[in-house]
């Protein structure tokens, strides 16, 4: 029995060995199996556990109450302070009939109720781009969804960012489809787009100039005894002290200005409801919208006319979205619904039913309401209130500014943010000066307020209509709402702003022009610089450099191989820029580990550290030559160049070490042949792994290769990298990257002039050889922005001609 079970043993212990290894070789088989092939253009994966923050949604109450009460400062004070000049605006002929009172009051409340509170408040807000708002948001949002970005830089790995998705039911897909193939097919419906974004967001920053000026000059004016020169002189040098305080970031003007303006809400509320029960309570009749078709059958062509007045009640109301940023949907919903919109009703009653026993009144109407013993205390929160209200627009700016530097829509400029508690506060001093310029020069310009007062209208109606229908198209497309819940939202909303916009537009002459002069002027920087940008990276895609042409130049025995990391940057994504040759015929030498970096900026708001980088190698592998994506959101901050350096190291030996792993799965993969490129996701991260050229599974004995195929062990010295096992050749390779670090990291740069070519028309020379040099000499450089040091700056001057 002894000697029968002897053998017994042995055949268990060696089946054990035999399943072991059998066990081992199917797990590198199976290893071997995920690689797919790609072009640095495939999914890049989804971190376990990770979700598309939505950030009106997470936070605790605390948090949200906290921000629910800043936004109060920041958000409202445009439209909180129009109670001031609403109705004074609106008759300006006087009081005719006391019924109009109703009329106008109606017309007030359902423009309240249905254009802030229902459209913004319940439904535009959900149409944030992971938490940020305006209509860059709309934009990319839109752009995250379908491919109608101008510029070709659209990758698939970029939507499966954990950030990049929002999983929505559909049970409208063909519909959807069908309309997102139109638009991603049709180069028409793209330029569209895009020219309607760039429109809305220059109206928005141009009432970021209007604003200040209208609400500063307002409240200086309000002190009778002073001349005009000294209200100028006053209202230029508080909207000075304005624009200096900002670099302090929203959360801490925010914070100063919030009980402000809640007193102020609390001022004129009370106020409003002592004048509605002293004076006539039956004002109340005027939530009977009856009255407002009364009033325009009295009055016929001049009560369309005040509909110009009577929209100063909404005004600031985008700003709500757009300085979603700054803040959160739900602490926007719980403040507006709370405190904003009950004042802004008690105010407004209060008033009317002020009016129905002092007609004559209108045109003081807000202090003449207001009780002898309340009236200084209410002076002077009003006029600290009506200084706040540019607040909102300015926050709005640097939030739209920010948002469109990631579509490459607007030159490059510093982004500081200015809070670490609450992402999305952001303080731009280049934007923020020209702001300051720029409502300093129309308050001496136009003295008064009235004729700012007659464009103060424009823009803002103008963005609601643009507002309105691309959150329709995001329905369509994106939501893939109910097609009759559509047509509602459309057609009701689209006809209330196109009706105010027409009474509106009437003023044109009087002074309306003036935020379309600031558009165009936007509009025109904007659509030059995508415009080059576009084309600049459709010249460096048609004349990227081959692998094989790289091989050449980097075999030279005239090119030196220096001690170090050379990071080669470039906006391009798909390929090796032409400026690499530029170089080597400049500079005949390269660093023993050269990486070339795209800094590419995603279209949504963050960037996971664990899914930032995305790498390549470039063959032959014995140069360690390697293409790297480094991907931002719009909210990120890029590093310091020593942060980064350390962060794109440490996931360039996670590469290597994956890579190696790849190689000896392959090497035990006997039915495959060729295996192309690898895409293996790391455990723990996303960054993926590449390899440029197809990797050929003939044993080699190249000394040029990383790996044997061989079992025994070889020796390895500097010349011959001959290694039995590839873990250990991993660890090698690691090392030599992390040796490089240590001798020094140079950053090299194309110093590219772009210029139009010779034969181009006029206005294609003009744009791209004055305009967007013009831009580009005054806005910041590429080196500036990522705050390279100079010390370890080389660049190299070339030339495109587009």
């Amino acid at each position: 029995m002894a000697e029968k079970d002897m053998p017994t043993n042995i055949e268990a212990d060696g089946i054990e060995t035999v399943e072991t290894d059998k066990n081992l070789k199917e797990k590198k088989v199976s290893w071997a199996k995920l690689r797919r092939v790609d072009s640095l253009n495939l999914e890049a994966g989804r971190i376990s556990g990770a979700h598309g923050g939505h950030h009106g949604s997470k936070g605790d109450w605390r948090t949200t109450f906290i921000l629910a009460f800043q936004s109060i400062g920041v958000v409202y004070g445009d439209i909180g302070t129009s109670p001031l000049y609403v109705y004074a605006s609106t008759f300006t002929e006087g009081i005719h009939n006391a019924d109009d009172i109703l009329g106008v009051l109606s017309l007030i409340i359902y423009t309240i109720v249905l254009v802030p509170l229902l459209k913004y408040v319940f439904i535009v807000l959900l149409a944030n781009d992971n938490g940020d708002g305006g209509t860059f948001a709309l934009y990319s949002l839109i752009c995250r969804y379908a491919k109608v970005a101008l510029i070709p830089n659209d990758q698939p790995e970029d939507r499966e960012l954990s950030n990049y998705k929002l999983d929505t039911p559909s049970t409208n897909l063909r519909r959807a489809y069908r309309i997102k193939e139109k638009l991603e097919t049709s180069k028409t419906a793209k330029i569209v787009l895009f020219l309607v974004t760039i429109l809305g967001t220059s109206m928005v920053i141009g009432d970021g100039v209007l604003t200040p000026c209208i609400s500063v000059l307002s409240a200086v004016s309000g002190i009778n005894s002073l001349g005009q020169n000294a209200i100028v002189g006053i209202s230029v040098a508080i909207l000075i002290v304005l624009f200096a305080v900002q670099r302090l970031g929203t959360d801490k003007v925010g914070s100063t200005f919030a009980p402000v303006i809640f007193l102020w809400f609390s001022f004129i509320s009370g106020i409003g409801l002592y004048n509605l029960f002293k004076h006539d309570i039956g004002v109340l009749r005027a939530f009977n919208p009856k009255y407002i078709v009364d009033y325009f059958r009295r009055n016929g062509k001049q009560g369309w006319i005040s509909l110009g007045g009577i929209v100063l009640c909404i005004t600031g109301t985008e700003a709500m979205f757009a300085d979603l940023g700054h803040f959160s949907v739900r602490a926007i919903q719980i403040s507006f619904s709370g405190i904003v919109f009950p004042a802004l009703l008690a105010a407004y009653s209060g008033q009317a039913a002020y009016l129905r026993k002092f007609p004559n009144h209108v045109d003081d109407t807000f202090y003449k309401a207001t009780p002898d013993a309340l009236y200084w205390p209410q002076f002077v929160v009003a006029v600290a209130a009506a200084i706040i209200a540019s607040q909102a627009m300015i926050s709005g700016a640097f939030s739209i500014v920010a948002q469109s530097l990631s579509l490459s829509c607007f030159p490059r400029v510093k982004v500081v943010h200015t809070s670490a508690k609450y992402e999305g506060q952001v303080y731009i001093p280049e934007i923020n000066y020209v702001l300051m310029i720029a409502c300093v020069i129309v308050t001496i310009g136009f003295k008064t307020t009235e004729k700012i007062g007659h464009a103060y209208g424009i823009a803002v109606v103008a963005v609601m209509v643009i507002t309105t229908c691309m959150v329709a198209l995001i329905m369509l497309v994106i939501w893939k709402t109910s097609i009759w819940l559509i047509a509602v939202f459309f057609v009701v909303f689209f006809v209330i702003e196109g009706i105010y916009f027409s009474a509106v537009i009437y003023k044109f002459t009087q002074g309306g022009y003036l935020p379309l002069a600031f558009s165009l002027v936007l509009m025109i920087i904007m659509a030059t610089w995508h415009y080059v940008h576009r084309q600049r990276y459709v010249y460096e895609l048609n004349n990227k450099v081959s692998s094989a042409h790289v091989r050449d130049l980097v075999s030279n025995p005239n090119v030196n191989r220096i001690p170090g990391i050379g990071l080669l940057y470039s906006e391009l994504v798909q390929g090796i820029p032409p400026i690499f040759p530029h170089f080597i015929s400049n500079i005949p030498s390269v660093h023993s580990v050269t990486v070339f970096v795209s800094i590419k900026l995603i279209p949504i708001s963050k960037v996971a550290l664990e899914e930032r980088f995305l790498f390549r190698q470039v063959e032959p592998r014995d140069h360690r030559m390697f293409r790297c994506v480094a991907r931002y959101g719009y909210k990120d901050k890029i590093e310091e160049p020593g942060e980064f350096e350390r962060q794109l190291v440490e996931y360039l030996k996670e590469f290597i070490r994956h890579e190696h792993f790849i190689i000896e799965a392959e090497g035990t993969a006997e039915d495959q042949q060729q295996i192309p490129h690898s895409n293996l996701l790391a455990k723990g991260s996303s960054t993926t792994v590449h390899v440029e050229e197809s990797l050929q599974l003939p044993r080699r004995s190249s000394s040029n290769s990383i790996r044997s195929n061989s079992g025994v062990p070889n020796s390895t010295d500097s010349s011959n990298r001959m290694v039995a096992q590839p873990l250990q050749g991993a660890e090698e390779e690691m090392q030599f990257v992390q040796k490089a670090m240590e001798r020094g990291v140079v950053y090299l740069m194309g110093e590219t002039e772009v210029v139009a070519e010779q034969n181009s028309s006029l206005l294609k020379k003009i744009v791209v050889n004055y305009v967007y040099r013009f831009l580009r000499k005054n806005f910041r450089e590429g080196d500036k922005t990522l705050a390279i040091p100079k010390s370890r700056l080389l660049k190299v001057g070339m030339t495109y001609e587009i």
